[in-house]
């Protein structure tokens, strides 16, 4: 949403809480190409909630990850997520461009929770069915200045440069448009359960309608594996991916996960919820979900049922070209859902709306 310069060629970089992504892509006739691909782990409460507390730690994964896969493109698409971001769609009296750029921060004033002169805005003017009508809807974008500054930082100490500030779920909504081709009269959600914080996205005609980022991710998992099994942090984390540990199997953890799943399940019933109540669609007709625990196995299952939903693995790497020579093929599967930020962050440029 936020541009600082010009560029053409740039890197996704995701920072999540567990661990920091990056994906260039390369425009051809054909479509786009995966270029470079890098996952560096980061040890939790390095970021919470979207604040970054060990800066070290990330400047040292940002550079490990462009040497090792000889990343040479310094110019760098971030995104930011958490309580400091808030997105909301407002209705606002029709007026010209420059008009609404001077009254978007008056606006703001009445749904953004900080002191205006805190945050950084953006809006985009979305489609409207009505050509005569005589209000405009508008998705307004905020985010608090110390948040994107300390972004902007850290990847200026890494050497790099952040061409634009973007926000995890609109970076999802790209991503599975590229990989999907949506059928615009469906209602879509987007979630990316990520370590620290669920991304959900409601497209409606093709558009974000609702957006919420809530406190609840991956990591949920593994400190209820953790607790129940009485086994250290590293320990529940590769027993959450399925590995055996200390005579103890997944069928062990079970119970655990059965208790994050219903607290996953009740995070999104409630912002699905919400959406039915404030919009004119009752129905959400699919939901494809992302992130690093989208492949814990019987989560989508679960969810399905729970919720009544069709649920699904996203793909973001489904319409891509991939040299098998240079990218394991079977490794990519295995990681792509997690890719879907940092993919959808490639898409975009310096300049972009």
């Amino acid at each position: 949403m936020f541009s600082f310069g010009r560029s053409k060629d740039t890197v996704g970089l995701d920072i999540g809480a567990s661990s920091v992504k990056a994906v260039q892509l390369k425009r051809g006739r054909g479509g786009y190409e995966l270029v470079r691909l890098g996952i560096a782990p980061l040890h939790p409460e390095t970021i919470v909630d979207g604040v970054i507390m060990d800066s070290g730690t990330v400047i040292s994964a940002i550079q490990q990850i462009f040497t090792e896969n000889q990343i040479k493109t310094k110019d760098v698409v971030v995104a930011v997520s958490g309580h400091s971001v808030i997105v909301k769609k407002i209705r606002v009296t029709k007026m010209k461009p420059e008009e609404l750029e001077e009254a978007i921060p008056f606006e703001a004033e009445q749904y953004v929770p900080y002191a205006i002169e805190d945050v950084n805005l953006d809006f985009q003017v979305l489609e409207n069915v009505d050509p005569n009508a005589n209000e405009l809807d508008v998705l307004l974008v905020a985010v608090k200045k110390d948040i994107v500054n300390d972004y902007l930082s850290i990847i200026s100490t890494a050497g790099l440069s952040a061409v634009v500030v973007d926000v995890d779920a609109f970076a999802l909504e790209n991503a599975f448009e590229l990989a999907y081709d949506p059928d615009r009269e469906q209602v879509i959600g987007l979630v990316n359960l990520g370590a620290a914080v669920m991304n959900i996205n409601i497209l409606q005609g093709g558009f974000s309608e609702f957006t919420r980022d809530s406190p609840v991710g991956g990591n949920r998992y593994t400190e209820s594996i953790q607790k129940m099994l009485g086994l250290s942090y590293d320990q529940a984390e590769t027993l959450k991916l399925g590995t055996e540990v200390d005579g103890r199997t997944l069928r062990d953890a079970q119970p655990a996960i059965d208790m994050v799943n219903a607290e996953v399940a009740g995070e999104i019933r409630r912002s699905f919820d919400f959406f039915r109540s404030s919009s004119h669609s009752d129905t959400i007709h699919r939901v494809v979900l992302s992130g690093g625990s989208a492949r814990l196995p019987g989560l989508v299952e679960y969810l399905s049922e729970n919720l009544e939903i069709p649920f699904e693995v996203a793909n973001p790497l489904r319409k891509l070209k991939v040299d098998s020579k240079k990218i394991d093929p079977a490794h990519l599967e295995t990681i792509a859902p997690q890719l879907a930020v940092s993919v959808g962050l490639a898409l975009r440029q310096a300049g972009d709306k």
